[in-house]
């Protein structure tokens, strides 16, 4: 089998694509290509372990599976710009790369924030060099740490700020409870409870007008006025798709890369998305495209797409049924764990306890016209595994009726 299939972006995602491909039986070349200088490893222990000092880089790396042994590592090197109807891909090197089939997998990046004010003390927390950057600002002593955005990993991040002695934590953010979009409010009240019973602080329902001080952030102005001082701050608003580089090509690149139901990219036969960047239709929902930033999904879309895209390239017949997936995610914080199967966004309408209370252990159901579609748990080990008893039935719930 001759022929090229290249990879844009070297995270979890490029690395399973490349698996995957020979998983499927594509045994021509394989070329990754990657911005950063590392192989791929494991993100989500960025905001907690690595930054808490727990995790030394060693033990985030992934190594690729045997069968891909042979695949190609392009590292230190950014895809800039695509010719799909030519099928080459141009690399920040002068490098332009010839391709049979292509791979999008080039996942997304932190959303800044656009206030005046200085840049030096403000950090994101993306990659390893911006954990590795941020615990150096974390450890001197005294700081005092405001971190905007009471998401994922906002409130990761100031939970491992505690953790650490940070002298003070402050949460701001414009909405009214901590993580309430993907969970609700019943959730988002008890998160609260649970980081201020800890020792965050929180200033909810304000956003940010700038940054206070000249060379180096030295406060964080709020929109009312008021001023937080701060040595450090982390800026955890959002994401936005790396897809820059496919613009020109007839892409709808609104929200990452739009696929249809087999992760083809508009349509082309030839090139797939994979990861965060992709945004796909479930039908195990509502068959409306979605990007989904959960740890599962590379691995799940890579094993399709690559399926995808291989029987294409050997003239085999396609015979996958469409992608729906199951969402996971996990997310610990202080001394409690959040973990959730299925799409909890899509029934934040009728938000139901299933077990336990939301001051203490809690499994909480999410509902869509009385439907089960995501459930979530909020606690220790036990309140865990009451979530991975719903898995299957969540599996098996019937997709809607059209």
């Amino acid at each position: 089998m001759t022929g090229r299939v290249v990879v844009a972006g070297a995270s979890m995602g490029g690395l399973r694509a490349a698996e995957q491909l020979r998983a499927a039986g594509w045994t021509g070349a394989i070329t990754v290509v990657g911005d950063e200088p590392h192989m791929p490893y494991n993100r989500p222990p960025l905001s907690k372990e690595v930054l808490a000092g727990k995790a030394p880089f060693a033990s985030l790396a992934l190594t690729p599976k045997p069968a891909a042994a042979d695949v190609e590592w392009r590292l230190g090197t950014r895809v800039v710009s695509a010719r799909l109807g030519e099928r080459t891909v141009a690399l920040d090197d002068g490098t332009e790369l010839r391709y049979d089939g292509l791979v999008v997998a080039t996942g997304m990046r932190p959303r800044r924030l656009r206030c005046p004010g200085p840049l030096a003390g403000r950090h994101t927390v993306r990659t390893l060099a911006d954990a590795q950057g941020l615990r150096d600002a974390l450890t001197r002593p005294g700081v005092r740490v405001v971190v905007v955005g009471a998401g994922f990993i906002g409130c990761e991040v100031a939970a491992t700020a505690v953790g650490l002695g940070v002298r003070e934590v402050t949460v701001v953010d414009p909405l009214p409870l901590p993580m309430v979009r993907p969970l609700g409010e019943l959730l988002g009240r008890a998160l609260l409870k649970r980081h201020e019973e800890r020792g965050v602080r929180f200033a909810l329902g304000a956003g940010v007008a700038g940054f206070a001080g000249d060379d180096r952030v030295t406060g964080v102005v709020l929109d009312d006025g008021t001023v937080l001082a701060a040595d450090v701050v982390v800026e955890s608003v959002g994401s936005v798709a790396n897809v820059e580089w496919l613009e020109g090509n007839g892409l709808d690149l609104s929200d990452g890369v739009l696929t249809d139901e087999q992760l083809r990219a508009g349509g082309r036969p030839d090139v797939v998305a994979v990861g965060d960047v992709a945004r796909f239709p479930n039908s195990r929902y509502d068959g409306v495209p979605r990007r989904v930033e959960h740890w599962s999904i590379p691995t799940d879309t890579a094993r399709h797409a690559a399926r995808t895209l291989t029987a294409r390239l050997t003239g085999a017949e396609a015979d996958q049924a469409p992608f729906s997936p199951l969402p996971t995610f996990w997310s610990d914080q202080h001394d409690f764990r959040l973990q959730s199967f299925g799409a909890p966004v899509l029934g934040l309408g009728d938000v139901r306890v299933l077990d336990g209370d939301p001051d203490g252990d809690v499994l909480v159901g999410h509902h869509r016209d009385g439907r089960l579609v995501g459930v979530v748990a909020l606690g220790g080990q036990a309140a865990a595994r009451g979530a991975v008893g719903y898995r299957a039935q969540l599996l098996k719930s019937p997709a809607p009726t059209a």
